[in-house]
């Protein structure tokens, strides 16, 4: 999937209800594990995630917030894992939210970061990653991802017989 930047005003950044969020990942021994970080509100386990940011694509926008939120620097991919929909705000005036999904590959683990003093963070193995996430889709994205990268498929048109 070929991305592009997008062009979003600042005042327009957050009316969407669309977010980008990473899948951070690392390959140790012949496992992977992910990293989690936990929500300022309640300290839930989550995926870093945050809003459309200009100029970037939305798979740069989830790396960029894997190092704010994780202290975390890697590389993002464009292949787009899935989508999970959440309630932002919760209770009665809570509104819909969808987040799209993007594998981030760690190359780095910053001794500190942006929002250090506002999270945690914690590499996990696949099974206790899936199970800290409260999310049915994002457990099936954890326990389905495949570090190895895709490659596109070569559609053919069948010929005509002679």
């Amino acid at each position: 999937m070929i991305q592009l930047p997008l062009r979003v005003a600042k005042r327009h950044q957050r009316l969407g209800r669309t977010q980008f969020a990473a899948l951070p990942w690392r390959v140790t021994g012949d496992s992977v594990e992910f990293c989690l970080v936990t929500s300022r509100g309640r300290g839930r386990w989550i995926l870093p995630k945050g809003w459309p940011m200009d100029g970037a694509t939305p798979a740069e926008a989830a790396a960029t917030e894997a190092r704010e939120e994780a202290g975390l620097v890697g590389i993002p991919d464009d292949r787009c894992l899935g989508v999970w929909s959440y309630v932002k705000g919760g209770g009665k005036t809570g509104a819909p939210h969808f987040a799209m999904v993007f594998p981030v590959q760690v190359t780095q683990v910053l001794a500190d970061w942006p929002e250090r003093g506002q999270r945690r963070r914690k590499w996990f193995t696949r099974d206790r990653a899936a199970a800290k996430l409260d999310a049915p889709e994002l457990r099936q994205i954890v326990l389905s991802f495949d570090p190895a990268p895709q490659r596109p498929v070569a559609l053919t048109t069948p010929q005509a017989a002679p």
